[in-house]
């Protein structure tokens, strides 16, 4: 866990992967009130997810005020959520968007796209753009614009394009999840200041293979 950034109202964290990102014992609230020097009534309040196999930039609100700012944000999509993942497979556009409509298996714990509306089946949306190409996978980034439960993962596997190491959803490969929280962008809380923070996957598997095209990007 690496602190990016830190002041009165906000935090900005690298979460590893494995780590949970909900106030729960061993998740990110925890590591950062500790971080922070801080015991367990700190201030730490969860604005946005990520799932535990996933890692990347993340903000949690140091306050009540900042989270119900920062979370109007999300709603409002003006906090923008950038991904990095890598593609068992190659799209056949080099960008485009994804419009679907997402439903949940609650017994399975797996989303799933459908075409029959109703209650339970929620609008999903997202853009990609694929940045480099190699032994048949893809590196793409991705921008959310919805932000439903393992939507990418389940919007890029019902197009046969899973992501490495995501056997749940089809995957082949063993590897560590291919999918990381890359970039960020919110409005500060208190200062409406525009913030950007950028960190890149790290220097494993199944990134290696892109750490050139990620040096250019």
């Amino acid at each position: 866990m690496e602190l990016l950034y830190t002041d009165n109202r906000i935090i900005v964290c690298l979460k590893p992967a494995g780590v949970l990102s909900t106030d729960e014992p061993g998740g990110m609230p925890e590591l950062l009130r500790r971080a922070l020097g801080e015991d367990e009534t700190g201030c730490v309040r969860v604005v946005h997810r990520l799932d535990r196999p996933v890692g990347g930039v993340m903000v949690y609100a140091r306050s009540r005020m900042a989270d119900s700012i920062l979370s109007r944000q999300v709603q409002a999509h003006t906090f923008e959520k950038d991904y990095l993942a890598v593609l068992e497979g190659i799209p056949d556009a080099p960008e485009g968007v994804l419009a679907d409509l997402l439903a949940r298996d609650a017994a399975r714990k797996q989303t799933f796209v459908t075409h029959t509306p109703g209650p339970d089946a929620r609008p999903a949306r997202l853009s990609y753009r694929v940045l480099g190409v190699k032994d048949g996978r893809a590196l793409v980034r991705i921008r959310l614009e919805t932000g439903r439960t393992h939507q990418i993962r389940a919007q890029f596997s019902s197009r046969s394009l899973p992501l490495c190491g995501d056997r749940k959803y089809g995957a082949q490969s063993d590897s560590p999840l291919g999918l990381w929280s890359y970039q960020i962008a919110f409005f500060h809380p208190q200062t409406n200041e525009r913030l950007v923070f950028a960190h890149d996957p790290p220097q494993a598997e199944p990134w290696l293979a892109f750490f050139d095209t990620l040096k250019e990007k």
